[in-house]
């Protein structure tokens, strides 16, 4: 069996599955724009970071029908994110494993996603993937990146004023209740 040339910026998902193709690699974190774009802005430069990815082609056969096309889908970056307590950068490892159905349309595609838990995608035969890998990328961020210790707690700005206790509102109208009411 022939091997076709494998561009991953233009992927024939059908042809790829067919052939239960496989294929892996790295690119510079910096190529991934949007990713990049949730790093903290004092980690360290995203030019020697690397994302790695491998992806699978499968071609499921069905009963009385065209065979499932499907692609299985892994990828790992390392990230400084903006830790939530001290807003210092923190180290974050970003891992996703997702498998996609794809499926003839557009229309076909969100009517089997709506019914299944499986990702349905509607069939191309240009899928970047490289956007693919860094939208699953941006949906593995966490959603609250912290540091398990803080190496520096998050200092209190110097021109604070100390902390005054208010009057309860609700004090004051229950005082107003109680000299309202008779005895």
């Amino acid at each position: 069996m022939e091997t076709r040339a494998f561009d991953p910026l233009c992927v024939d998902v059908a042809a790829f599955a067919k052939e239960a193709a496989e294929a892996a690699g790295t690119w510079p974190l910096a190529a991934l724009d949007r990713l990049c774009g949730e790093a903290h802005v004092d980690a360290k430069p995203a030019t020697d970071e690397q994302v790695e990815w491998r992806v699978i082609g499968e071609s499921r056969a069905r009963r009385g029908g065209e065979p499932q096309v499907w692609l299985h889908l892994e990828c790992r970056a390392r990230l400084g994110l903006v830790c939530q307590r001290c807003l210092q950068s923190v180290d974050t490892a970003v891992d996703a494993q997702r498998s996609f159905q794809f499926v003839a349309d557009e229309a076909l595609a969100a009517e089997i996603d709506a019914d299944s838990e499986e990702d349905v995608l509607a069939l191309s035969r240009t899928l970047s993937l490289i956007e693919l890998i860094e939208d699953e990328l941006l949906l593995a961020l966490p959603l609250v990146p912290r540091h398990v210790t803080c190496p520096q707690p998050l200092k209190p700005p110097d021109n604070t004023e100390p902390f005054e206790e208010r009057a309860n509102p609700f004090a004051v109208l229950g005082e107003l209740k109680r000299k309202s009411l008779p005895n």
